[in-house]
């Protein structure tokens, strides 16, 4: 990837050995390892069984979840905000396993259309909820720093899954309570 890194450099016009540029190609490809650390780990061993058995059939909703992920087109960041709820069919799964099960999949190179129903089937696979729902809203350095380049421009996603997309009232309210 260093070699890479070094090619690019020198496409652009810079000199890869300048004082400024030495450690560039070395820390670009750790940046990329991190960015994309996704493509290492294993769903399973992620949720690590951190389901739990609940006598709970009431909408569970984790909205805010931080995310940043980088696009497959441009290999440009996209970063924004991931509201998750299901409602439990007998299990619910540990809080944070549902932030960290975002993380995996945004840290790959990702649309943010299929980013979304990766995390929403991922849900319905491991806990089988009666439905779930997922929200993402992001902003495209694609679509800011080059291309059209609109500053506010945001992007939604959605994914819905057995009740949240078959009931109204279940995707009402889940989408009410998203907006806090």
């Amino acid at each position: 990837m260093e070699d890479a890194v070094k090619k690019i450099l020198e496409a652009i016009g810079e000199d890869p050995n300048r004082e400024g540029l030495l450690d560039t190609p070395s820390r670009v490809a750790k940046s990329m390892e991190f960015l994309t650390r996704g493509y290492r780990q294993n769903i399973e061993d992620v949720i690590n069984n951190a389901y739990f058995t609940a006598d709970c059939d009431d909408m569970v909703i984790v909205r805010d979840i931080e995310f940043f992920s980088m696009c497959e087109h441009h290999m440009l960041p996209f970063y924004g905000k991931c509201h998750i709820g299901y409602i439990p069919n007998g299990k619910v799964f540990g809080v944070s396993k549902l932030a960290r099960l975002v993380d995996v999949f945004a840290r790959r190179l990702q649309l943010q259309e299929r980013l979304t129903k990766e995390i929403a089937n991922t849900i319905l696979d491991a806990v089988a909820p009666e439905g779930v729902g997922v929200v993402m809203e992001a902003q495209h350095l694609c679509m800011i720093a080059r291309g059209v380049q609109k500053q506010n421009s945001v992007m939604v996603t959605s994914a819905m899954l057995g009740s949240f997309r078959e009931e109204q009232a279940t995707r009402n309210e889940f989408m009410h309570l998203i907006k806090g």
